[in-house]
């Protein structure tokens, strides 16, 4: 905890956004850190609630008491150690995480939660400003290898814990640079590359290899993004490795069947937003889908279509819609029927603010377009009894759209690669594996584990960062016969 009576004497202050207009024309990060008094004041609005239920809101565990009692004595290095002992990778979480710990927080019952992901953010920063963050290379070798297919969150965390515990690891991404979805499926603004940069340099100094461009299994889909140049079969690392981590993200995307969805302006998001991620790096993309004077629609309102919005804004778009088929969510929750779980409210995003309408409960019934190309969507307006879908009478409605990107969400990781490896897939399409008791995370294939988007479905960067390091003790304990590793 903080100060003893903090929460009562300070109120919750938010990290400092560069102004609308202004960050709307770059692709730079825009949140400032907290400055050192502010991060202690901060700190000191922890009580001394009992139980931290932000503790298991949290999908990694983060000890938060511990480093924001640390912060506000202004133990920076001490609060630095206290975080990594439970996340490998804060400055990730840090800006993109939702933080379901707020949500949790006891605090947070009657008056505005600690602001932990600020405290957070401003503990790694302080961290790398300090030069306080180093390699942790093993001190003894195993003589195992292991190989990790994906290199988002999950298989970042994964081969960080097991090269640390002395294992040999290889890391295999099928695009041209490491970090997955963090990579290409996450705009700029909202992290900057440079995070992940940082990171591969210093698990290059802890032992790992990282080999891109290598596509992992055989007959991938062309709807997803493959920048692959060789091929390897599963088989090959079964002969190679002593364990295989599967951990790559989910990447089918859920496509909608209407008429129209064939013409020329209709995107999927994950065709449009690493493009603009590409160019940012200072590659050079060929035909690359740009939003300048267009009028642009973006069905799905979740954070996929909210990073299509704020990406649309900066390419200059003349509009931007976003549509909902879910009924609008209510601005407040109901803290008392809720806490401490994840509340289901309207959340307005940054990409929002910049400029957008939004409207809900609307279903797209089709497109039009002349000479191929999309000039307008129809809707309906629609609403939900029992559960079950309504369409409206004469609600039907017609809306200019020059661009069309569906963010929809994805309905489950890239069968071809499962397929390859020949693992059992559970009713979503995702790896069958457990979490708990002995095998966790090991599937119906002998040496190979699964962990993240693979295993369970789509999700946060936070609970990939989980399943990864978990799945690092798992695979320590089948290839050593226990671990030291933390669970």
């Amino acid at each position: 905890m903080g100060k003893v009576t903090g929460f009562m004497e300070f109120q919750r202050l938010s990290e400092a956004y560069e102004a609308p207009q202004a960050r709307s024309k770059h692709y730079k990060e825009f949140v400032m850190s907290l400055s050192d008094g502010d991060a202690k004041t901060q700190g000191a609005r922890c009580m001394d609630c009992g139980i931290p239920f932000c503790n298991n809101g949290c999908p990694v565990n983060n000890i938060i008491p511990d480093w924001n009692d640390l912060v506000y004595r202004g133990n920076y290095r001490e609060a630095l150690d206290t975080l990594h002992s439970t996340n490998n990778f804060p400055e990730f979480t840090g800006r993109v995480c939702p933080a379901p710990c707020e949500s949790a927080c006891t605090l947070g019952i009657n008056s505005d939660p600690v602001g932990i992901k600020s405290i957070e953010h401003f503990i790694i920063d302080k961290g790398w400003e300090s030069g306080w963050i180093a390699p942790q290379p093993a001190l003894v070798k195993t003589g195992k290898k292991v190989a990790v297919v994906g290199s988002g969150p999950a298989g970042l965390a994964a081969a960080q814990q097991l090269a640390r515990i002395g294992h040999d690891v290889t890391v295999f991404e099928k695009s041209d640079r490491v970090g997955g979805l963090l990579r290409y499926g996450i705009p700029d603004f909202k992290m900057e590359k440079s995070h992940i940069d940082r990171r591969v340099e210093q698990m290059e100094a802890e032992g790992v290899t990282f080999r891109t461009g290598i596509l992992i299994g055989k007959d991938f889909p062309v709807n997803v993004n493959n920048g692959a140049k060789k091929t390897i079969f599963p088989e090959d690392l079964k002969n190679d490795f002593d364990a295989i981590v599967i951990a790559g993200g989910a990447e089918q995307p859920r496509d909608l069947p209407v008429p129209g969805r064939e013409l020329k302006g209709v995107h999927f998001a994950m065709d449009f937003l690493p493009q603009q991620n590409k160019v940012n790096a200072g590659d050079k993309v060929k035909d690359q889908i740009l939003a300048g004077g267009k009028h642009v629609v973006v069905i799905g309102g979740g954070d996929t279509g909210s990073d299509c919005v704020g990406t649309s804004n900066r390419q200059g778009a003349a509009s931007i819609s976003q549509f909902e088929l879910m009924p609008q969510p209510p601005e407040q929750e109901n803290k008392e029927m809720v806490w401490p779980y994840w509340p289901t409210k309207l959340r307005t995003s940054s990409s929002h603010e910049e400029g957008c309408d939004r409207d809900w409960a609307v279903a797209t019934k089709r497109l039009e377009g002349k000479n191929g190309k999309v000039e307008k969507l129809i809707a309906a307006r629609v609403e939900w009894k029992d559960g079950k879908m309504q369409e409206v009478p004469n609600s039907e409605f017609e809306m200019k759209a020059d661009l069309v990107f569906l963010a929809m969400g994805f309905v489950s990781p890239v069968s071809q690669v499962l397929d390859a490896f020949g693992v059992d897939k559970d009713a979503r399409g995702n790896a069958k594996a457990t979490t708990d008791g002995d095998g966790c995370y090991h599937t119906s294939v002998d040496k190979v584990f699964a962990a993240g988007d693979m295993r369970r479905g789509q999700s946060l960067v936070v609970w990939a960062i989980r399943e990864g390091r978990q799945c690092a003790r798992a695979v320590d304990e089948y290839l050593m016969g226990a671990s030291v590793l933390p669970r």
